[in-house]
């Protein structure tokens, strides 16, 4: 049941409340000026109907009429009150009045001028909301307007009105600067373009701005061409060619779109020849290719399309005579700019370094057929290119100036030409000497010989000043006296042109500069040699071992030993002996064993024997070790064709104690080998016990098996067991070795890596004993499968009385009880007993007995 109850104030006879607000309303008398009682009870009347609930709001301020939670709710209620009516409805007008109403006390309040001002553009009063904008700037601290500000603009900017948007965002950014790209932004979208230039413009040049897009100043300025290159009608304020030009001296690596930008401003201007003269300027002074390409396309593109606008005017309007002649006229400009391309290009990449040798010279040969052009291009190249700078070899370019007169038969041009050359401060000897070498060949190709000779022997002539050759702080004409180059030709020119003497003291004076090669002193004493002095071709080549050291000295020993031999023989063999001892000393392993083998023959075919046998011996100690086994090879077969083959024991036994195991081995087989040809089947024997210690049975089957071959040749029963043994105990020896047992089982397996975890794939966590371990049982196992059966057949023993020739005659007749011993012979055979071995009974001759037997 509900009661009404009237209101005990007689200043408010209409208010009327219902009984479940009496305790609010109590509450309320007792504290009307808290904020959380009123409150309490207006969430309580949430329910109730808008009047009642607005006339609650509206008591409550009437007592706290500065309370900013009760202004803010009371003014929202109120708006979501009209939320869904029209605007023209006069509740609106009311809703407007309250929030009036409110800033009367809450007018420092940013968050209900927002939410008044997005009521008043909602509702679409366009001045009322501006006006009211304006009103919460006046309002509203400074530090506050950003707040305001972009529901301000995009207020702005939802309405076509430009005008009002534009003074708008001036007095925006006298806040805040730094948006001035927004601004422009705005501005091209208004196509107030003129404006935007200039806002554009006073950003690029203010070097404290930073963008919010994070842009650049490149790209600022970029914008700024691109907006005033091609909007030249809207533009007027500004002076583009100025803008543009001053780009191109700040921005030097983007000069090709700068200049692209300024002639698209005057195409779009229609100064049309304004813009052929930007192009031609930009090709003429941009640094790159990059530049250059990008200029060239866009020149290129622009005759293309007057040519074709003009084609285009000349159809429909009918064709003149006149018409005529400017299209062909622009045809030929526009062949001419294809055609200058590659010189063009050239002058960039001269533009780039102008020092650069091989680039003058293609240059010369983009002029192929114009005389005047390549004339003047080498002179630009001989002046502007510093030998000290140049980028190639700047001699060159003179030898080549040079050729070009002498090719077209003005040969004193060329010569003087190649005579400014020789004044020329190059930076290399070698520079000079090639233009001294070419004024020689100059003259040699027109048959001046004399000439020829005077200039070169001008050339080396001492100069004032003596310098050494790689003395830079000295000018290169006081060192040329010292090029090797120009000695070299000078005395080809003595030897075919000269006399004996002259090319004698040529070749004297090179040896006493200290400038020689071996390869000049050997044809200085070939020089000699051919004009019968042979004793001077002998000294000559005295004067060269003095003036080089190993490894240069050797071709000129090697052909000085060869050719005192070929002239002296054993007439003077003490003398070649000093100059062999001479030759030797202090020469290196890898040149000695020409040498030496040179001494050796010496000594065989004029000298002694004992001697040669001395000479091998000392060769095979100071070769390289690559070299000891040929050179063993080598002395054994010299010592057994000399001394015979008992002499060479001593080789075999040095050798094999000097090489490596693998060449030790081929020497022993060949050691064993001899002794047996020779009948000392003991010392063959020994041979192969000895050699046994180095062959691992696994991987040297061949020796085993010469050797098992041997033992049924030649042994018998208790030489096949001890083989047996001795191999056992080889193959127990290298088994003891672990990383050489696992490179052994690895090649066994045909793995191709050479880790130990390879053994058994997918067990690596394992240890590597085991895996060993693991592998040494299964290649055991494998080994006794394999097993061959057990020989059944009769050994041949040979007779303890037999002769020398009865042996040799037993060695090659077939044995047809011969043992057929297996590749792999287990450990059983090892275990025979004596009294299992069936034995053969021969009838001893009546000889052996003599006078004891009886009758």
């Amino acid at each position: 049941m509900v009661v009404m109850a009237p209101l005990s104030r007689p200043e408010r006879p209409d208010l009327v409340f219902e009984e479940e607000d009496l305790p609010y309303e109590e509450e309320i008398m007792r504290n009307q000026f808290s904020v959380k009682c009123w409150l309490r009870y207006i969430e309580f009347k949430q329910g109730a109907p808008k009047p009642r609930l607005n006339q609650l709001y509206e008591r409550a301020l009437k007592l706290l009429p500065c309370s900013y939670k009760l202004w803010y709710r009371y003014l929202k209620a109120r708006r979501a009150q009209v939320k869904h009516r029209c605007v023209t409805d006069p509740a609106y007008e009311d809703v407007n009045n309250c929030h009036e109403r409110a800033f009367v006390f809450m007018h420092k309040m940013p968050r209900l001028w927002l939410d008044y001002c997005q009521f008043l553009m909602d509702q679409g009063r366009v001045t009322h909301t501006r006006r009211t904008f304006d009103r919460a700037l006046r309002a509203l601290p400074i530090t506050q307007h950003s707040r305001i500000w972009p529901l301000y603009l995009r207020f702005l900017r939802s309405h076509p009105l430009p005008e009002t948007a534009v003074r708008g965002y001036r007095r925006f950014l006298k806040l805040s600067p730094e948006s001035a790209e927004e601004y422009i932004e705005y501005l091209k979208s208004s196509d107030r373009l003129d404006e935007a230039a200039q806002r554009l413009a006073t950003v690029v040049n203010d070097e404290r701005f930073v963008s919010k897009a994070g842009k650049s100043n490149y790209q600022l300025w970029h914008e700024l061409c691109d907006l005033i290159s091609q909007n030249p009608d809207k533009v007027q304020s500004l002076n583009v060619d100025a803008i543009i030009r001053g780009g191109l001296t700040r921005f030097t690596d983007q000069l090709g779109k700068l200049w692209c930008s300024l002639a698209d401003y005057y195409i779009r201007s229609g100064h049309f020849e304004k813009a052929r003269d930007v192009y031609e300027e930009a090709i003429r002074t941009v640094m790159t290719v990059r530049d250059f390409t990008q200029v060239f396309d866009s020149y290129a593109q622009f005759e293309e399309s007057m040519i074709a606008a003009k084609m285009e005017t000349a159809s429909e309007l009918g064709r003149e005579e006149e018409d005529d002649v400017d299209l062909e006229l622009r045809l030929a400009r526009f062949e001419q700019l294809i055609g200058r391309r590659p010189l063009l290009l050239n002058s960039v990449l001269l533009r780039q370094n102008p020092h650069h040798v091989h680039e003058w010279h293609k240059r010369v040969a983009l002029h192929q057929g114009r005389p005047r052009e390549i004339i003047n291009t080498y002179t630009e190249a001989v002046q502007t290119v510093d030998p000290f700078k140049a980028t190639g070899k700047p001699h060159t370019l003179w030898v080549a100036f040079a050729k070009f007169y002498e090719d077209n038969g003005q040969l004193d041009d060329a010569r003087i030409i190649l005579e400014k050359a020789t004044k020329v401060s190059f930076k290399q000897v070698d520079d000079l000497a090639s233009v001294w070498c070419e004024c020689g060949e100059l003259e040699l190709r027109h048959e001046n010989y004399d000439q020829a000779l005077r200039l070169l022997r001008k050339a080396t002539a001492l100069p004032a000043r003596r310098a050494e050759y790689f003395d830079g702080s000295e000018p290169v004409q006081n060192r040329v006296y010292k090029s090797l180059k120009v000695w070299s030709l000078l005395a080809d020119l003595e030897e075919s042109l000269g006399t004996f003497q002259s090319t004698k003291a040529v070749y004297d004076r090179i040896l006493d500069l200290r400038i020689a090669t071996p390869q000049i002193v050997i044809n200085y004493a070939v020089f000699l040699e051919e004009h019968k002095y042979f004793e001077e071709s002998f000294k000559a080549y005295e004067r060269g071992i003095s003036l080089f050291k190993w490894p240069n000295v050797s071709d000129i020993w090697s052909t000085y030993l060869t050719k005192f031999i070929a002239r002296y023989g054993g007439r003077k063999l003490e003398r070649a002996r000093d100059l062999f001892e001479q030759a030797l000393d202090g020469c290196p392993p890898k040149y000695a064993k020409t040498l030496y083998l040179l001494y050796a023959q010496l000594e065989e075919e004029w000298g002694l024997a004992r001697h040669a046998m001395a000479v091998y011996e000392r060769a095979t100690r100071a070769v390289e070790p690559a070299q000891q086994y040929d050179m063993f090879n080598i002395y054994i077969k010299r010592a057994a064709e000399i001394y015979g083959v008992t002499h060479t024991r001593s080789i075999y036994q040095k050798a094999i104690e000097v090489l490596s195991d693998e060449h030790a081995r081929e020497m022993c087989l060949r050691f064993a080998d001899m002794e047996c040809r020779l009948g000392e089947i003991d010392r063959a024997r020994a041979i192969y016990s000895f050699c046994s210690q180095i062959c691992d049975p696994r991987t040297t089957g061949a020796f085993w098996q010469t050797w098992k071959d041997f033992e049924v040749r030649h042994g018998n029963e208790d030489t096949i067991r001890e083989m047996l043994r001795i191999r056992r105990s080889v193959q127990a020896t290298y088994n003891t070795q672990v990383n050489f047992m696992a490179s052994q089982m690895l090649k066994v397996s045909g793995s191709a890596t050479g880790t130990v975890s390879d053994l058994a794939p997918g067990q690596s966590g394992m240890d590597d004993m085991k895996l060993l371990e693991q592998r040494a049982e299964q290649l055991a196992a494998e080994a006794e499968r394999d097993q061959p059966p057990r020989a059944q057949s009769k050994i041949l023993f040979v007779r303890s009385d037999a002769s020398r020739e009865e042996l040799a005659e037993l060695a090659q007749q077939a044995n047809p009880e011969e043992i057929e011993l297996g590749e792999d012979e287990d450990e059983d055979e090892m275990d025979l007993e004596p009294n299992e071995v069936r034995l053969e009974q021969q009838s001893v001759p009546a000889a052996v007995f003599g006078s004891l037997k009886e009758d």
